[in-house]
Formats: structure tokens, sequence, C-alpha cells
């Protein structure tokens, strides 16, 4: 990667909708060189996917709850029957295996307590836990897809 593929990174980060003309003029190339380096990144996994992002409160998905869990047992079929359940959960759109007190800490976007309880539910039928606990977000302050581009390492 060089200075151009991060500015072409940092403009699709932004807006993954902006057309091909329009990107390969912010970055000042012709058409063809840039589409190419969006391919190349493409099949490189640098860039994953390009997908439209919603606004929950639009979609009556207004109560966001982080819940953290401590599974019952740490071995591999508890991992997998945990991970396979908790996959087929729509409302879980973030699962993060993570090191320290708890061992799972899961986002969850649903309408209101009624719509949490219905996923807590399910979730507790997945695998045995040892402790599930639910913090509610008041407010979002900042949310980002956009990844910092400052520790790449260029090409010399």
């Amino acid at each position: 990667m060089d200075k151009k593929d991060l500015e072409i990174l940092e403009i699709l980060q932004k807006n993954a909708s902006i057309s091909m003309a329009e990107l390969a003029e912010s970055v000042h190339l012709s058409v063809t060189p840039c589409w190419r380096r969006v391919q190349k990144m493409q099949e490189e996994g640098v860039i994953q996917a390009q997908v439209t992002l919603c606004d929950p409160v639009k979609l009556n998905l207004g109560l966001t709850v982080m819940v953290a869990l401590k599974a019952a047992r740490h071995n591999e079929s508890w991992m997998q029957k945990f991970i396979s359940g908790v996959r087929d959960i729509p409302e879980i759109v973030e699962i993060l295996r993570m090191s320290g007190d708890i061992d799972y800490l899961l986002k969850v976007h649903v309408p209101d307590m009624t719509g949490f309880d219905q996923v807590y539910k399910k979730l507790v039928r997945v695998a045995d836990l040892q402790d599930v606990s639910s913090s509610f977000v008041m407010e979002v302050i900042k949310s980002t897809t956009a990844l910092p581009l400052d520790y790449v390492q260029l090409k010399k």
C-alpha cells in the first residue's frame, strides 16, 4: 500500500457509494488506475465489504444493549455451541471474545425492553452461562466504522 491507496481508503470509509469517477478525481488519478487499486485492495482483503449503514432508531431499534457474558465452561465444544447459537440471533450485531473478567461482549439492537427480554431468553438457551450482565446505552457519543489509517506501513 502507498499514500494513494490510503487516500482512496480514507474516502471510501466515509462514502463507499462514491462513483469511481469522483473517487479517481479526488485522488488525482484516472478512472482505470483508481479502479485497479480498489480491486487489488478488495482481492487482498483490505476492503472486506461495502455496506449500507442504517440508523437503528429509524428502523425501530432504539435500544442498544451491551451484554457481558461469562462462560460456564472454557472448552472447544462449549465455545462452538455458543458461537453457532448467537450468530443466528439477528439482534446481536457484534460478538467479541474478550480477555479479562468477561469472556464475550455482545452488542444488541432491539426496539425496547420487551425486545431485549426476548433476545435474553434466546441467549440463555444457547449455552450454559456463568454470568450475564447487561448495560443499556443512554447516548451514542461516537460511532464509526472508519478505521484510523495512521498505522499502515507504507511501501517505500
